[in-house]
């Protein structure tokens, strides 16, 4: 790239990002200027509605009895009764205002197209098709995905041997995976999204809407290398949960009605009048009592509302880290208001301690319910997991990065002087930082 064009390219997002932030100003600035002072009467009602909606929330989850039916009542109808009032008393700034947001996010993302991707594939490797590929699926997976696409059928057809699970019949799982293909084998490992969520095929860039398009991988595939989290021993591809949700999918009761059990056990869990004492120590931080802890095989994005629940990258060799301490309706509300209040700590490290007060913790390792022994060490294992997938896989995440309002302002005002690319790490309670 010459000078000139690098420096019109400059130009180009400076003035990006001028236009972004501008258009953010005018979508906040247009309904306060439409209603007058009722437009900042209802901008103080909107903030207020935020809070209540928090405090509600957080009733509903640690309460019981009337007060969570009230406080639920209260959730649902304070957002309704905001909205109501913007549309009755702006009418045509608020369609308007949105309108200047939806722009403020485009720009924004031009101009920090630049920064480089936050989304980062795995490096793909070519590789010959399996001589011997081995599938396990289970029937009941999914509400009965394998049935619905034929993946039996194609996968055979494919050249591959299915062992199809018997949901009436006890089957060690494990021993099969172990027999035909797993990491400590060095062997490929081959996804087929017919679960209910299906959040590592996301992130690989599966077709979650048709899980047969994964056998593809069989003929026409490619190889990545991703790492491998272990908690205690115990390997996952997702996450490892302490905490408040851990305890809940130990309930028998979860599976078939998630709702209800976590209604049922969330007001001892949340209230502290159940569970363990967490502390988790990490390279940067030590969090102290949370009820939650998240640790992650990288990290899931928490930046950006169009990318929560993805990971960027499953190749950084890093474990992603999100702890939640909430102890009233305030600090809901705070957290809600303030993404960095103290009650959150989200940040990467290469090995997690989970200790506790009592000699075993309940635990949730991708979904499945385990009891493990205290301090529990949990650590990554860089590309160590061989994943074959399709060639073509037409959810391979967007490279786009999530808007930075702050580096929006800096391309803005400092002629686009380069991002010095640090994360802001936070954590709750006392922390020692290198």
């Amino acid at each position: 790239m010459t000078e000139d064009t690098s420096g019109a390219a400059r130009g180009g997002r400076r003035w990006a990002a001028r236009a972004a932030l501008a258009a953010a100003a005018l979508a906040v600035l247009l309904p306060l200027a439409k209603g007058g002072l009722g437009g900042f009467l209802l901008l103080a009602v909107a903030l207020v509605g935020v809070v209540v909606t928090a405090a509600a929330a957080w009733w509903t989850l640690a309460r019981r009895g009337p007060l969570r039916w009230v406080a639920a009542l209260l959730a649902v109808a304070t957002p309704a009764a905001v909205v109501t009032l913007f549309a009755l008393f702006l009418l045509w700034a608020v369609p308007v205002s949105l309108l200047l947001w939806a722009a403020a996010v485009w720009a924004g993302r031009y101009a920090l197209r630049g920064d480089g991707p936050r989304f980062r594939p795995a490096r793909e490797h070519r590789t010959a098709p399996p001589r011997r590929p081995f599938l396990v699926m289970n029937p009941r997976s999914g509400g009965g995905k394998v049935a619905r696409f034929g993946l039996v059928e194609k996968a055979e057809r494919l050249g591959a041997r299915v062992v199809l699970l018997d949901p009436d019949e006890h089957q060690d799982v494990t021993a099969l995976a172990r027999s035909a293909v797993a990491a400590e084998h060095g062997l490929p490992f081959l996804v087929v999204c017919a679960g209910t969520r299906n959040h590592f095929a996301m992130d690989l860039g599966l077709d979650r809407d048709d899980p047969a398009r994964c056998l593809d991988a069989l003929t026409n595939g490619v190889e990545l290398r991703v790492d491998l989290g272990f908690a205690g021993g115990h390997p996952f591809v997702n996450n490892a949960s302490f905490g408040a949700y851990a305890a809940v999918v130990q309930s028998p009761a979860y599976r078939d009605d998630k709702i209800g059990t976590i209604l049922e056990l969330l007001p001892e869990l949340l209230t502290r009048r159940r569970g363990p004492r967490l502390t988790v120590r990490t390279e940067v931080a030590t969090l102290d009592a949370p009820q939650a802890v998240l640790v992650s095989n990288n990290a899931y994005r928490t930046n950006d509302p169009a990318g929560i629940g993805r990971r960027e990258r499953l190749d950084s060799g890093l474990l992603g880290v999100l702890g939640i301490k909430v102890d009233s309706a305030a600090e809901a509300a705070a957290l809600v208001l303030d993404p960095a209040a103290d009650g959150l700590a989200v940040l990467t490290t290469r090995e997690v301690v989970v200790d506790a007060d009592r000699p075993e913790i309940e635990a949730g390792v991708d979904g499945e319910a385990l009891t493990l022994p205290t301090p529990v060490h949990c650590r990554v294992d860089p590309g160590a997991l061989r994943v074959r997938v399709p060639r073509r896989r037409p959810g391979v995440p967007d490279p786009r990065p999530p808007l930075n309002w702050r580096r929006l302002r800096e391309l803005a005002t400092t002629a686009g002087r380069k991002h010095s690319g640090r994360r802001h790490v936070r954590a709750e309670g006392p922390a020692r930082r290198p």
